[in-house]
């Protein structure tokens, strides 16, 4: 069973920075991408950023500038670097591992979600 485990969230004033970790644990063959979602108050989740197990990289025009997605292979690990803070940023950031392939599903890719770290930034 993969299990995703994020840390990093919590309170911060407006223009501050945060840095978000998920690990991913289990019996893992590979992951092809992890990301970070974010579901405020009220709204859907959404994108916020995305990165494939070769470097490729996905933002939400609305972070473009301000967040940086980087990963761990070895560590199975992905990292969210959130500079500049605004209060609309408040939410809470789901990890997300895309197309984890396991030796119970070892040709098909499963998603797997975090339960989420919740990131409040205060005006």
């Amino acid at each position: 069973q993969v299990q995703l485990v994020e840390s990093g969230g919590g309170l911060v004033q407006d223009g501050g920075s945060l840095r978000l970790s998920c690990a991913a644990s289990g019996s893992i063959f590979e992951i092809n991408s992890m990301g970070w979602y974010r579901q405020a108050p009220g709204k859907q989740r959404e994108l916020v950023a995305a990165i494939t197990s070769g470097g490729t990289t996905n933002y939400a025009d609305f972070v473009k500038g301000r967040f940086t997605i980087s990963r761990d292979n070895a560590k199975n690990t992905v990292y969210l670097q959130m500079n500049n803070l605004k209060p609309e940023d408040t939410a809470v950031y789901y990890c997300n591992a895309g197309g984890v392939r396991t030796p119970r599903s070892p040709r098909y890719g499963m998603d797997y979600w975090g339960k989420g770290t919740l990131v409040t930034v205060s005006s």
